[in-house]
């Protein structure tokens, strides 16, 4: 879907007048996109390396149905960051910054410069347009995924600064307190976000970096985290991996080959919102510190009671095999149930929550030490659903996890996914029909 009253070419055609020395090229659209590294090299430096077939398969196009980064595998790494527009912007600041991001990630996620002179062919005389930290690296599997807060539709004293609270979802809101909530409100929400996700972290650095320089003017940067080993998968090919925990996270999470759960519990469909955002998703982001000393002298048997799994294999305390289905009837010879009542899987499975369920795509994150000298690490959880309210009755369930003495909330945001960007198109255009 592209801006009323434009051609494809113009709708990714960067408002250069407002980016003053980020002088990405008009003009080249999706056709000059879609010749890959070959177009950047002629216009400058390509990113990715000339030749190197190997990563073709690493490279994940921007345009589509679907935003990238929600069912694409897992990568290794994440830089995600929110967004605060600035005061005094308008419509048309919020328009062209969406119109310029969509235009630079297309280029990024190929393995390119965010422009055609990129970090190098430009005029000595003038800032470059990118800040070059990647040249010579492939796309690594980048990923670029931007959604839009509750706070750009209207905000906290009813304002409609962009002249689209009337296309705002009914859904989007911001999230309700729960029990044991301990928020950073700085490192909370943001009228815009975008999660880069890469297999070298270098890259998705580079892709936040420079989202955020061709921002300037428009938007402020608010927050931002970074993320590594993820704690999930999207595809039967990834194994399980592990959390800070030790144990394996996300086995029975919604697939990408899962066409059925991904329609029923992750892609918005027509009839449930706004006609704009059908094939979008909602995004919800916690930062959910873990007390890692605490958790490391508690002994193995609880440990599993806690999650309710084997910390080996991952099987559940029932029996069985990783994929095995928990039986939470089964009890030992004790007569004591096999999975506890207040562990975490028994209180997050769909069976005890009405059916519902989650796409889980979370990272792992070490910031260093606290000021007590502890490690100021956690699991950065991501996660996409059809309807926010999937995340409230699983969040509203786990009150009284038995993991919850070992983990504290400390930031939050949810953000609406639009739906993927068409060729010579940018995303969130259908805001602007």
């Amino acid at each position: 879907m592209t801006a009323e009253g434009s051609s494809p070419d113009e709708a990714v055609q960067p408002s250069l007048s407002r980016r003053g020395l980020f002088g990405l090229a008009a003009g080249v659209g999706a056709a000059g996109l879609a010749l890959g590294a070959g177009a950047g090299s002629a216009a400058g430096v390509a990113i990715g390396r000339a030749g190197a077939t190997e990563d073709a398969a690493s490279v994940h196009p921007f345009f589509g149905t679907h935003q990238a980064g929600i069912t694409t595998p897992m990568q290794d790494h994440l830089h995600f960051a929110a967004f605060d527009m600035m005061a005094g912007t308008g419509r048309e600041d919020l328009r062209s910054l969406l119109q310029d991001w969509s235009y630079a990630a297309a280029r990024m996620t190929q393995g390119l410069q965010v422009s055609a002179t990129g970090a190098v062919g430009g005029s000595p005389e003038a800032p470059p347009d990118d800040t070059g930290e990647a040249l010579g690296l492939p796309a690594s599997g980048l990923t670029i995924t931007i959604g839009l807060g509750p706070t750009l539709f209207e905000t906290a004293d009813g304002a409609d600064r962009y002249g689209i609270f009337s296309l705002r979802p009914a859904s989007l809101a911001k999230l309700p307190a729960f029990l044991g909530d301990d928020l950073i409100p700085e490192s909370s929400n943001g009228d815009l976000c975008i999660q880069a996700c890469a297999d070298d972290p270098q890259v998705a650095v580079h892709a936040i970096r420079n989202l955020s320089r061709i921002a300037f003017g428009r938007a402020r940067l608010r927050w931002s985290q970074l993320g590594f080993g993820k704690t999930s998968k999207t595809t039967a090919a990834q194994a399980t991996p592990r959390n800070l925990f030790g144990f394996k996270d996300g086995t029975a999470n919604i697939l990408a080959d899962d066409t059925v759960a991904l329609a029923d519990h992750v892609w918005v469909d027509a009839h449930d919102e706004h006609a704009w955002l059908a094939g979008g998703s909602y995004l919800v982001a916690r930062k959910v510190a873990m007390l890692i000393e605490t958790w490391d002298r508690v002994r193995l048997s609880e440990q599993q009671r806690i999650i309710g799994r084997d910390k080996s294999e991952g099987a559940p305390l029932s029996g069985g095999a990783e994929a095995t289905a928990p039986d939470f009837r089964k009890k030992d010879a004790a007569g004591t149930p096999a999975i506890d009542h207040a562990s975490h899987v028994r209180l997050a499975h769909p069976d005890l929550n009405g059916g519902v369920r989650i796409l889980r795509r979370g990272y792992n994150y070490v910031d260093g030490n606290t000021g007590l000298g502890r490690l100021d690490a956690g699991l950065f959880f991501l996660s996409y659903q059809r309807s926010p309210e999937q995340f409230v009755t699983l969040q509203r369930a786990l009150s009284t996890d038995l993991m919850n003495e070992y983990v504290r909330h400390i930031a939050s945001g949810i953000w609406v996914i639009p739906p993927g960007a068409k060729n010579g198109s940018f995303v969130g255009a259908g805001l602007f029909s």
